[in-house]
């Protein structure tokens, strides 16, 4: 089978996950990196063997057909936006855009282009995730009617070395690591109806701890506590708390509470991790792992990290003509819960959504041995 070529805009943190990781998938072949600081983009094209371009020539190689957006989030719109135009299909990394008018835009070009959108995260293809989905569906827990799903820590001047975009407007903890709750949610039980929330903003300025800046202030322009409720079409209700005011915790990150069973679920953040089930009157009990790829621990003896499967996905989708997992309509349903949860918050009333989508296609074990060329990260 053909692979398609991959470009990288955006040389950040994030990028070398991406470029350590794609060898292990089929589709696609990673051939350039770009960014607007040159020497980010250097850097990583030496160390990962690729080719340094600039993001203009970059958008117009002829060998790259998807572009992968790893901008900040408030360059999401703009750098997706030129790729479309380029006549590329673009996958993001999430947000997927900040606003569903910005959404509204890149649906109306990738229409006119013929062209496709996909967007991170990808972390719901996870095997555990996906054992989830598949009891769900099987009815194991019967129908879902509530759930909770926190995310709190204290924030990401601790580790981050330029952690001055998690704390302004398009960013905050609940389009930072919302996604990753939305979109499994949305995955194992539909779309949401409405959204409601309170938000909190304690501190008006962070403390950076991490080097090179560290004891540097910044200031806090977004909410940084957003305590929701979401309504789902379906008629579940989950309460979703995410927070970088809280220094510990007991709660778990996820929980979907069914009429015959109760279903514990591992941080959304992360592909792998254990499911507990409690059933009527037993005591809890984990649930047998299933023979996943996307479940094994491949990263520091501890964690599933299969980033770029949605990438290998969409690029199989192009190839096969079918639709990806990670799709647009999927992203910007994502993207209009969270920051619905954002404009509850300012206004004290509900949000009703507007968008709505398909639950994507489930991921079971053979389809995701499909994405893999067995390469070894």
């Amino acid at each position: 089978m053909s692979k398609l070529g991959v470009g990288i805009i955006g040389c950040g943190n994030i990028s070398s996950a991406y470029l350590r990781l794609a060898p292990m998938f089929r589709g696609f072949d990673i051939r350039a990196v770009a960014d607007i600081d040159d020497s980010a983009s250097r850097a990583r094209a030496e160390e990962f063997g690729v080719r340094h371009d600039s993001v203009e020539a970059l958008l117009g190689a002829d060998d790259i057909d998807i572009v992968v957006n790893l901008t900040v989030p408030a360059a999401h719109f703009e750098i997706s936006s030129s790729v479309l135009k380029s006549g590329k299909h673009v996958y993001s990394e999430k947000p997927f855009v900040l606003s569903l008018e910005e959404g509204a835009e890149i649906a109306r070009l990738a229409g006119e282009k013929g062209r496709r959108v996909g967007s991170a995260p990808d972390t719901f293809l996870g095997g555990s995730h996906q054992l989830a989905r598949h009891l769900i569906d099987d009815g194991a827990i019967g129908t879902v009617t509530s759930g909770t799903a926190f995310f709190m820590s204290h924030g990401m001047e601790h580790w981050h070395p330029n952690p001055d975009f998690f704390f302004l407007p398009g960013a905050g903890p609940v389009l930072d690591i919302g996604p990753y709750y939305v979109t499994n949610l949305v995955q194992l039980i539909g779309p949401v109806r409405r959204v409601a929330a309170v938000s909190t903003t304690p501190s008006k300025a962070r403390t950076i701890l991490s080097e090179p800046r560290r004891g540097e202030q910044i200031p806090v322009r977004t909410p940084t506590s957003i305590h929701g409720i979401l309504e789902f079409q379906g008629g579940a209700v989950v309460t979703l708390v995410t927070s970088w005011d809280v220094w510990a915790h007991g709660h778990k990150p996820m929980e979907l509470y069914g009429t015959e069973a109760t279903l514990d679920l591992p941080d959304p953040n992360f592909f792998g991790g254990e499911l507990v089930m409690t059933r009527a009157n037993q005591k809890p009990s984990a649930v047998d792992a299933w023979d996943h790829p996307f479940a094994i621990v491949n990263q520091g003896g501890s964690h599933a990290n299969y980033r770029a499967a949605g990438l290998a996905d969409m690029a199989l989708a192009i190839l096969e003509d079918r639709p990806h997992r990670c799709s647009m309509d999927l992203a910007l349903h994502a993207v209009e819960v969270m920051t619905g949860l954002q404009k509850s918050g300012e206004s004290g009333g509900f949000a009703k959504m507007t968008t709505t989508c398909n639950r994507p296609a489930p991921l079971e074990p053979d389809d995701a041995k499909a994405l893999l060329n067995g390469a070894s990260p």
